[in-house]
Order: structure tokens, then C-alpha cells, then sequence
């Protein structure tokens, strides 16, 4: 028994380069497709922009800003979401202080 497995470990050994080789050899002959994805987001907004009324109807507030792990916004201002931004905005200017960008 302890020769036949010897035996076959031997060969699977003897066998596994030229098995290497032949998958390697396929790979040469296919073309190779590789795919890459580069997504490049740029954020119009500014530090120090100011927000008019008709931008301000398209935000979101963010009244769970902990859930978002963003700082307590101080007085006076608040978080909202803009696309896949989230911006720190006086409440009566609408001047944006802050901008964290896509989390």
C-alpha cells in the first residue's frame, strides 16, 4: 500500500510542471481583456459659496449627522446633502463652511 501511494505522489509530482506549462501556454494564445474603471467626482461647491433659495429647496437636511460620522454643527449652522456631499451651511447667509465630499 505504502508503494502505490509513493508511487502516485511521485507521479503527481513528475506530472504537475507539464500541466503548469500547458495553462500557461492556453493563456498566450487568448487575448487577456482587462477592464479598468477609473470614476473621477468633482464637487461644483466651493468653501465660502453662497446658496440661493432654489439650491437650498434641493437639499436634504442631515438631522442624524452622528449616523454619517460628521462633527454637531454649531450654532447657526446646519448639515445638508447635496448629491453624495454633505455641506455645512449657515442657516440665515447659506454660506457654505465646510464640504465633505462623497462618504
Amino acid at each position: 500500500m505504502k508503494k502505490i501511494f509513493a508511487a502516485l505522489l511521485s507521479a503527481s509530482f513528475l506530472l504537475s510542471p507539464m500541466v503548469v506549462s500547458q495553462a500557461s501556454a492556453d493563456d498566450h494564445r487568448r487575448p487577456r481583456v482587462v477592464v479598468q474603471k477609473k470614476v473621477v467626482v468633482r464637487s461644483h461647491w466651493k468653501k465660502g459659496y453662497r446658496v440661493n433659495a432654489s439650491e437650498r429647496r434641493r437639499f436634504s437636511d442631515v438631522n442624524d449627522y452622528r449616523r454619517y460620522r460628521l462633527a454637531p454643527p454649531p450654532r447657526g449652522y446646519r448639515w445638508v446633502r447635496a448629491d453624495n456631499d454633505y455641506l455645512l451651511i449657515g442657516v440665515t447667509s447659506g454660506i457654505i463652511s465646510s464640504i465633505i465630499a462623497g462618504r
